[in-house]
């Protein structure tokens, strides 16, 4: 039995925040953001901002980790479905056969890990246009590896989070556009919802259609496509956390 297990058994509430468990009713009730609609409003995002070139993109896809499936997973076939490409099977990355795919590499989410990676992919394509990221992190040590190549000015890098530093990349141009999630609301609605629950069992009801209490994301840019919906950076950075 597990530890959430043996929590529920014992009456207590649990309350997921930001990544669902497997199965999402494990947890009484999740608030988090829809990763998947986050990565597909970036993938959206560079289709567009490409216009005809994007059918002949050259895409290095930027990823968490090997094991599968996590929230990564969710937002980079998010963002592959938003661009236009086929996908294989959805709980997974790397199975799909679109040749725009130059590879998938793993970054551990961090900006060391988002150098090498964009390394490795580079060596395999020097040509890469577009660059998917787990995360701003990673974006940034993406840039840093383009940028020792000399090509910063000519890659589209999109990224998910919305963190401050996140969203003064997008500012400077390091990051074309990013989509934010609201962890800060996630908590808050997190600790309103244990509260309810020791008042009056009152358990909250998930946003109709999906399993979990969708906190909502938001496209982060200075450079609008038509079609996808955003928001400025100024806006970004008045929502912004961390």
């Amino acid at each position: 039995m597990t530890a959430v297990e043996q929590a529920r058994n014992a009456g207590l509430v649990v309350i997921a925040l930001d990544t669902p468990l497997d199965p999402a009713d494990a947890a009484d009730a999740t608030f988090a953001t829809d990763n998947f609609l986050a990565g597909e409003l970036i993938g959206k995002w560079a289709a567009a901002t490409l216009g005809d070139d994007a059918a002949n993109a050259k895409i290095a896809m930027l990823d968490l980790a090997v094991s599968q499936p996590t929230v990564g997973v969710l937002r980079d076939q998010g963002f592959l479905q938003g661009f236009g490409i086929d996908l294989g099977d959805p709980n997974r990355w790397g199975d799909e056969t679109d040749p725009r795919i130059v590879g998938n590499d793993v970054t551990a989410g961090n900006e060391e890990g988002g150098r090498k990676a964009m390394e490795n992919l580079l060596a395999k394509d020097p040509m890469i246009n577009v660059v998917y990221t787990i995360n701003e992190p990673a974006a940034a040590g993406a840039y840093e590896a383009l940028k020792s190549f000399g090509r910063e000015n000519d890659v589209l890098i999109v990224s998910v989070d919305g963190g401050c530093p996140g969203v003064d990349n997008v500012a400077d141009g390091v990051i074309g556009a990013t989509s934010q999630q609201y962890p800060l609301l996630m908590a808050s609605l997190g600790i309103e919802a244990i509260a309810a629950w020791a008042k009056d069992g009152t358990k909250p009801e998930p946003t109709p259609g999906k399993d979990f209490f969708d906190t909502g994301v938001a496209l982060v840019t200075d450079k609008p496509a038509a079609g996808v919906e955003s928001i400025s950076v100024a806006e970004g950075k008045d929502r912004c956390w961390g």
